[in-house]
């Protein structure tokens, strides 16, 4: 039997329409920011709230854009399949900063999409979902 997790996760794109993966710490996949739903949180609560704690940004709801729901594999949990709320936003470092991760991130990294593809170390979220929007 195998174990399910409802997450939320944001696309972030810049002006030069680089893609925001972040890599949690102890783990090797790259990722959008997001994290797991808590009891009771709508996606786009659980949306902001992730945002807030692994970039240091406070977002208004009215910023993101949903792209739906993604269902698949987990990046970093064995035998685990995951239901993917999806968001979109756009990175402005002027008034956002320069991206700097947070203390539960290892890293973070602009990749560009063409480039990106050719990359083994993705989430599959962000392979069969995320990058295809932006290619």
């Amino acid at each position: 039997m195998s174990d399910h997790l409802n997450i939320a996760a944001v696309r972030i794109t810049d002006s030069e329409g680089r893609l925001l993966a972040v890599r949690k710490a102890g783990t090797q996949r790259w990722m959008q920011p997001g994290g797991k739903l808590e009891p009771g949180e709508a996606p786009l609560q659980a949306a902001l709230r992730e945002l807030s704690e692994e970039l240091g940004v406070e977002w208004a709801p009215g910023r993101l854009s949903s792209l739906g729901v993604w269902e698949g594999p987990a990046a970093n949990e064995a035998d685990t399949t995951l239901t993917a709320h999806l968001f979109a936003a756009s990175w402005d470092a002027e008034h956002d900063g320069d991206g700097t991760v947070g203390a539960e991130l290892a890293e973070g990294a602009w990749l560009v999409p063409a480039e990106a593809v050719l990359r083994d170390d993705l989430a599959p979220l962000l392979r069969e979902r995320i990058l295809p929007t932006l290619l």
